[in-house]
């Protein structure tokens, strides 16, 4: 790819850990500055320890941030506005995980997944959109899932109206910006093993029988496809590409769909350990 981010202005909610802080790294590989907050001290910590290591060090900056707190995250924004002149890229990737069923899920924690992943990348779109449209350009990437998408069980419900917003939002606002010299990407992903994702919120129970047959993404994996689709200004990008099959038997048989995402008996899959 080159270095096809070379000098641009790029910020990460979400950004110190998992394919977070995956695509910080790649983003600063490509030749971006990248600005990216986390609300755990201990993932903030750990990927400052490992941004120390890489070649691109200089050009990524970690910040601890509350993306629910409009006057800190905005406060943030406009330091990285003020300081560099521009914002070029947003993804908003921030996300508060509890997987649990209705009856085990405090409303509180079921509020914080909403508010994390739904109203903080509302809080990011307002702040740099427009900017991005007063300077002629610019792109804003919202994470989301096919739990969003396919309702065949396993994800939390809140989890899955968090991911379910953020990807009609994102649709409506690409629609918006037709004729805008801004892109906005929706990303619907799969299982990505290998992250705390699965060491601290989500048991193998919890996940569809079927997903066990097939293969898990990696945080690089999605990164890089991820930076393509930014190059390529594609409005969805589905990951692995095999959901898109069961997104669309879903929405034929949603009863069929169910059916067929508990084949295979107990997941035995270890997600957490793969790298």
């Amino acid at each position: 790819m080159g270095l096809r981010f070379e000098d641009q202005v790029c910020v990460v909610t979400g950004g110190t850990q998992g394919i977070g802080w995956a695509m910080t790294w790649a983003l600063a590989a490509q030749g971006a500055i990248v600005y990216a907050c986390g609300f755990s001290q201990g993932s903030l910590d750990k990927a400052e320890a490992e941004r120390a290591t890489l070649p691109a060090a200089s050009q990524i900056h970690l910040s601890r941030c509350d993306v629910t707190d409009q006057a800190v995250y905005e406060a943030w924004l406009e330091e990285i506005w003020v300081e560099n002149g521009r914002i070029d890229l947003l993804i908003n990737n921030a996300a508060f995980v509890r997987w649990a069923d209705v009856l085990d899920m405090t409303v509180e924690e079921a509020q914080r997944t909403m508010r994390v992943g739904y109203d903080g990348m509302i809080i990011g779109t307002k702040f740099v959109l427009p900017k991005m449209q007063a300077a002629g350009r610019g792109h804003i990437v919202n994470i989301g899932s096919v739990a969003g998408r396919a309702f065949v069980g396993g994800a939390s419900a809140a989890y899955a109206a968090t991911k379910a917003a953020i990807d009609a939002y994102t649709q409506i606002l690409h629609a918006e910006l037709t004729h805008s010299p801004v892109n906005a990407t929706i990303v619907r992903l799969g299982t990505v093993a290998g992250t705390d994702f699965f060491r601290k919120h989500v048991s193998n129970e919890r996940m569809p029988p079927f997903t066990q047959f097939l293969p898990a993404l990696t945080p690089e994996r999605v990164a890089t496809a991820v930076l393509h689709a930014i190059v390529k200004k594609r409005q969805i990008l589905t990951l692995p590409r095999y959901l898109e099959l069961l997104t669309f038997v879903y929405n034929l048989s949603p009863r069929f769909a169910r059916w067929l995402a508990q084949v295979g008996g107990p997941n035995c899959k270890d997600y957490a350990g793969v790298d």
